[in-house]
């Protein structure tokens, strides 16, 4: 595990404390992804958080020469109701979102829409996720400049973030892709949305 995952891993931990369960997937060309399990029983309701997305920065696969060290890094978390579906077969569509950026060169950010291609647990009406803003679950994690610099000066590295995923149905997904992420917030919050609620209906739109 690297410096950056190292620490990812303890923030993670600090936050939510140990977790009950941890597996590992590893995609041909891709570093391995892990999703680490946290069972919140006073709350009735189990965390999921990817590790090794943010092992190295998120790069626009247009730009010419990627800076190593320079580009946003993140980690994805998904919270939903304990007990209600068999929710912990998410773990490899999640794995599969957070091995994008070095599979895709997709740029995972606020607002944007990624698609599993697939329920993201049996039985799910969810084949797509809505990217939350980050910091309301674990703080951003600032990261020291590496030790190795080049030319002499210190290279700055983007704070890890913890970004949130909302699952979407087909329809909201649809309907996000004409409106914008800001109002299918407002038609969740709307309609009292309960958006951990892992077999809930499209809201109305």
């Amino acid at each position: 595990m690297n410096d950056v995952l190292t620490l990812v891993d303890s923030r993670l931990r600090w936050t939510f404390g140990e977790p009950d369960a941890r597996a590992s997937v590893t995609f041909l060309g891709t570093e391995r992804i892990e999703v680490l399990r946290f069972l919140d029983a006073e709350a009735g309701t189990v965390r999921y958080a990817t590790l090794g997305m943010s092992a190295a920065p998120m790069t626009d696969p247009a730009q010419a020469l990627a800076d190593p060290e320079a580009g946003p890094r993140a980690e994805l978390l998904l919270t939903v109701r304990a007990g209600v579906a068999d929710t912990d077969k998410v773990l490899r569509p999640l794995a599969v979102l957070a091995a994008s950026p070095q599979v895709e060169g997709v740029v995972v950010a606020p607002g944007a829409s990624l698609d599993t291609g697939e329920p993201l647990w049996p039985g799910a009406p969810f084949t797509s996720v809505l990217v939350a803003e980050p910091g309301g679950l674990v703080e951003d994690l600032p990261l020291d400049p590496p030790s190795a610099t080049a030319g002499g000066h210190p290279q700055q590295r983007d704070p890890v973030r913890f970004l949130p995923l909302l699952p979407m149905t087909p329809a909201e997904a649809a309907w996000k892709r004409v409106h914008g992420a800001d109002a299918l917030r407002e038609q969740w919050l709307r309609h009292e949305t309960d958006l951990r609620d892992p077999l809930r209906r499209a809201v109305p739109l």
